[in-house]
């Protein structure tokens, strides 16, 4: 095997990478994996399926000589600065016309500075998204690739085998220029913040209301057999029956209310404003995880507020209504996130198709759900739709959660129970169906203190008053 050459080559045998490589090497690809922990080599040799062509090396010279030409190399190691680390380390090493890839949560800029970095050292560069964690990365994730088209070719046979499949359609597709994969990754972990938060909602709401462990599994594995399928629902129901293994109990009940956060969905935040493309509910998962690490200061608040309490108000229609805020407000946190790329291709000039993004999304990550498909739909009678708002399917399935929202929500504020996510995707909702917004008064005191000009319904044109004068 030492005088072999490999099909694909991977630095980092974390266990995202060594997982990687070992599902190319299921589907018949030779591959190798570079990392400087010896163990990690010997770690991935033996998980082999037996048959297959792998192999750990501990000198990164030795595995880009091992790889057939054009070379295709995958990082996955931190993003930041180690990135450009391995980057210098592998320039000498590489020929004009063999791919680099980065596999990690990069931010898309530096990806953009990286492609440009290596084009002109005529050495592709890839920035490719991978969802699905752990056991994706072994059985089939969701793959977001972005870069060079020409670069996509040499590597789309591996990608399109080891990715997740709905039917016969692999999870995996070109999404777009330079950037474009990590643009893409970016967003689906800030929608994904977005649910996570809202599902954190609506279990703070039924936990208040009386509802037992047991009593919220059963709920959330029902409402996985329906119109709120998911992910993300699916492993909230198991949760629930984890019990606690250092003590007695759940486990979920003795887990820190604080918190952590990797940056994606800051990312997306911050990037939202630049564009800017309004994402509210992102925005508020955002500032609700960071609003959980004040833990000091929450525990004095309550004891000057009093702690917020329901009480046993958990009833079917409770329920109901939970269940329909939920999916409402799930909807509006992917309207949110793909208006942001229908927004992001434009401006920056990514090329980013939708209609493949929500087809990738479909299996294999971690916001995979059964709207997607809702959304798949939409895109093939519009592939061009700046907002799925403006698809009718989607707005049937809106409408008809929206009384049961408004009434959860008025029940959330009143009761005291913070549902700060699912507030701020109705008051999207109702922003984005208005016709006419109060933002006219907001005009009217910006020129009043700063003469900063406005426009007429009337009459075209660029107008500043003198407020105030007889």
């Amino acid at each position: 095997m030492s005088n072999s050459l490999f099909d694909f080559g991977m630095i980092g045998l974390g266990v995202m990478g060594r997982n990687l490589l070992l599902n190319m090497a299921d589907h018949g690809f030779s591959v190798i994996g570079f990392d400087k922990d010896e163990a990690k080599n010997v770690a991935l040799e033996a998980a082999a399926t037996p048959g297959t062509t792998v192999k750990g090396v501990p000198e990164l010279a030795q595995m880009i000589h091992l790889l057939q030409r054009p070379r295709k190399v995958m990082m996955l190691v931190p993003a930041g600065q180690p990135v450009d680390d391995v980057i210098a380390s592998l320039l000498p090493l590489l020929e004009e016309g063999d791919v680099v890839i980065d596999g990690g949560n990069s931010h898309y800029t530096d990806t953009l500075r990286r492609v440009k970095y290596l084009h002109e050292k005529n050495i592709h560069f890839m920035g490719i998204g991978v969802s699905g964690g752990e056991q994706g990365a072994r059985s089939g994730p969701s793959i977001m690739p972005g870069g060079n088209q020409t670069a996509y070719e040499h590597v789309r046979p591996m990608l399109e085998a080891i990715a997740a499949k709905v039917g016969d359609t692999p999870c995996v597709a070109y999404l777009g220029k330079e950037g474009a994969g990590h643009y893409v990754k970016m967003v689906h972990n800030g929608i994904e913040y977005a649910i996570m938060q809202l599902i954190s909602e609506s279990y703070a709401i039924l936990k208040h209301g009386g509802l037992s462990n047991k009593q919220l599994h059963e709920v959330f594995k029902t409402w996985n057999e329906g119109k709120l399928q998911s992910f993300l629902v699916e492993i909230t129901a198991e949760i629930f029956l984890q019990k606690d293994d250092k003590g007695e109990g759940d486990l979920v009940d003795v887990i820190s209310d604080k918190a952590g956060s990797k940056g994606t969905g800051k990312w997306t935040s911050q990037d939202s404003m630049e564009l800017p493309v309004a994402v509210p509910v992102i925005d508020t998962a955002v500032a609700m995880r960071t609003l959980s690490g004040y833990k000091d200061e929450r525990i004095k608040a309550s004891e000057i507020y009093g702690k917020n309490a329901v009480g046993d108000t958990a009833s079917q229609e409770l329920t109901d209504q939970v269940y329909d805020a939920l999916y409402f407000a799930t909807i509006l946190s992917y309207a949110q996130g793909l208006a942001m790329l229908f927004q992001a291709s434009q401006d920056l000039k990514m090329d980013i198709p939708l209609p493949q993004v929500v087809s990738v999304w479909r299996g294999g990550c971690i916001i995979r759900s059964s709207l997607l498909e809702v959304f798949t739909n939409a895109y093939k009678q519009n592939p061009e739709l700046s907002n799925i708002l403006l698809n009718q399917e989607v707005a049937a399935l809106v409408k008809s959660a929206e009384d049961n929202t408004r009434s959860l929500i008025a029940f959330a504020a009143k009761s005291g129970v913070a549902a700060a996510g699912l507030m701020s995707s109705l008051a999207y909702f109702d922003a984005y169906k208005s016709e006419r917004m109060p933002t006219n008064l907001i005009q009217a005191q910006r020129d009043y203190f700063g003469a900063h000009t406005y426009q007429r319904i009337d009459t075209p044109g660029t107008f500043h008053t003198e407020w105030g004068q007889p």
